[in-house]
């Protein structure tokens, strides 16, 4: 039978899409439609937009563009990507490139924007294809459990609902005894699930091109009534929330810190309330703890933290702390609304 049916039996794919790109300098995720093939990307003012790098492009299956990773682009004007589907019709893209802001936000910091994924949950984002936020959940909802869900505040407004669950005896005996709510910047790749490492499986930061004074937003936290570690003993000291933003420097496979905020607290605070952070700029001293310190990377020189901006943005919220090795309180719930940066005039 096999000598009877050619390797196109089903047919070859008809799709030419751009996917996924980024380029050099990138301030947010591009803007890709394919309706009318076009892309767009942010790129801060005062790039030289005549030598922009393409970073990452990903296209279609079995799909072929005329440019590459590497290649450089003078998007001084829009440039022309040529791809050609499988089954060989070609689609002519654009590729344009419009100006920063000096100010800018993380999409969707309101987080009222939730997107249903094909598991049958929710995600913040307005899609799977556009959206700069993640959490745990792709990990987690094999168990049936979702530790970060939508929370309805009344007026059409939504915000996220962090809550540590118990994953059950089965996952316990894995060493997998809870799952703390967590909200990000980034995605989840499923390709790298490690049940053993929460955080093997999430890709931190976008991009942001942004020199804030401090990052602002409104929480609440609930703290569980008994915190133990992933062996299941009970700790001497309370669980607590975690929420923190990281302005990083990213340049090929090099990443240096550049500005720290960074909020954790144990006590409980039943009604939303407004939390201003400030950003530390430049390597953080003995007086600061080590937990607020990058571990695989170090920081940028003194000398170019008090002007060079940073190319990408972790934000990061918890409802334990100390989740990502599965200690923390049954119980604890976080919930976070409107993620805001601030800029100093």
């Amino acid at each position: 039978m096999s000598n009877c049916v050619s390797e196109d039996f089903f047919g070859k794919s008809p799709h030419g899409n751009i996917k996924n790109i980024s380029v050099s300098n990138q301030s947010t995720n591009a803007v890709i439609s394919a309706d009318d093939l076009s892309v767009s990307v942010e790129i801060p003012a005062g790039v030289d937009l005549s030598q922009i790098s393409i970073q990452s492009l990903e296209l279609s299956t079995f799909a072929t563009a005329n440019r590459s990773i590497g290649d450089i682009l003078n998007l001084k004007n829009p440039e022309e990507f040529v791809v050609t589907a499988e089954n060989g019709d070609v689609f002519t893209w654009k590729v344009a490139a419009f100006v920063a802001s000096a100010t800018p936000q993380l999409d969707n910091g309101d987080m009222n924007l939730w997107y249903k994924t094909p598991s049958d949950y929710f995600e913040p984002g307005e899609s799977a294809t556009t959206t700069i936020w993640g959490t745990g959940n792709p990990g987690t909802q094999i168990l049936n459990k979702l530790a970060t869900i939508p929370k309805d505040l009344g007026n059409d407004n939504l915000a996220a609902h962090l809550e540590t669950l118990d994953n059950g005896k089965l996952a316990g005996t894995f060493g997998a005894p809870i799952a703390a709510g967590s909200l990000f910047t980034g995605w989840f790749n499923s390709d790298k699930l490690n049940p053993s490492d929460p955080e093997a499986a999430i890709e931190f930061g976008t991009p942001f091109t942004g020199r804030p004074s401090h990052v602002k937003f409104k929480y609440s936290y609930i703290k569980g009534a008994e915190n133990k570690d992933k062996n299941g003993d009970l700790l001497t000291y309370d669980d607590a929330c975690d929420i923190y933003a990281l302005l990083e420097v990213r340049l090929g496979s090099t990443t240096q810190r550049l500005a720290t905020a960074w909020f954790r607290s144990d006590e409980n605070q039943e009604e939303l309330l407004t939390q201003e952070v400030k950003f530390i700029y430049g390597e953080l001293g003995d007086q600061y703890p080590d937990y607020m310190k990058p571990i695989d990377h170090g920081f940028v020189s003194d000398d170019s933290a008090s002007f060079v901006l940073p190319t990408h943005i972790s934000f990061v919220a918890s409802s334990s702390f100390d989740g990502a090795n599965f200690g923390g309180a049954i119980g604890s719930v976080l919930v976070i609304d409107e993620i805001e940066m601030e800029y100093e005039n």
